[in-house]
């Protein structure tokens, strides 16, 4: 009886288990680098929400504008015929601060500022690529609020119970990701955020139960664009 031949192994019996543990631990460590990748694209790490600013002086919107009732414009002068909103000057900050807090320590940022006539280096918060225009302007005179975007600004309130009273209190933060998904929805569905003009400002209004009716109906009084147009790439890059 002729023995059975036997061909020598080039490889060990475990070498077809390790190709497919590594196949499959190549699947998934792709598809987990997707996930991770797409976890901080939304994260506050990439979309500044909620992220606290520190300002030069830890100027208070919710006491300026919630319980002083100062109106947006005051500040923001140029809010509603330019691109911009515009910061205040410091002069603007002394006609009221010439006769209020005039011995206040946190203040003296301001003061100097105005003896001096260098500006204080405000740190912007809601920043877009470059390479997109925005234009407040149009937002405005088309029924689109300041808190649509900046949200309940008039309710950020300084963390002082995490930090001292004074220049280093995160006074504001970003409010929406401003992400291209986050505008469009706006864009392709108007009449769910447009508001009456003479409530842009107030940053109390809430849309009544029937918005998609009289929202439709501020689009057409507006003159907005229908959806297909301003989804155009040319509406945000030009």
């Amino acid at each position: 009886m002729t023995p059975k031949r036997t061909e020598p192994r080039v490889f060990p019996r475990f070498a077809n288990k390790l190709a497919r543990v590594i196949v499959f631990g190549f699947v998934f460590f792709l598809v987990g680098i997707v996930l991770v990748s797409y976890l901080i694209m939304r994260s506050p790490l990439n979309t500044g929400v909620g992220v606290g600013h520190r300002q030069p002086v830890p100027f208070s919107h919710e006491r300026h504008v919630r319980s002083l009732e100062i109106d947006c414009r005051y500040c923001h002068s140029s809010v509603e015929t330019s691109s911009f909103a515009g910061m205040p000057p410091t002069e603007t900050c002394m006609q009221c601060h010439s006769q209020v807090g005039i011995n206040q320590t946190i203040l003296q940022p301001v003061r100097l500022s105005y003896e001096t006539g260098q500006p204080l280096e405000w740190m912007r918060v809601s920043r877009l690529p470059d390479y997109v225009h925005f234009n407040h302007s149009i937002h405005l005179n088309k029924g689109v609020g300041c808190v649509t975007c900046h949200g309940r600004i008039d309710e950020m309130v300084p963390l002082e119970e995490t930090f001292p009273l004074d220049n280093q209190i995160p006074v504001i933060w970003q409010a929406e990701p401003f992400s291209m998904q986050w505008c469009l929805n706006c864009h392709r569905n108007p009449e769910r955020f447009v508001m009456p003009r003479e409530q842009v400002f107030n940053m109390k209004w809430q849309p009544p139960s029937n918005q998609d009716t009289t929202g439709r109906k501020l689009v057409e009084e507006y003159k907005i664009r229908g959806a297909l147009d301003l989804t155009s790439c040319s509406v945000c890059h030009y």
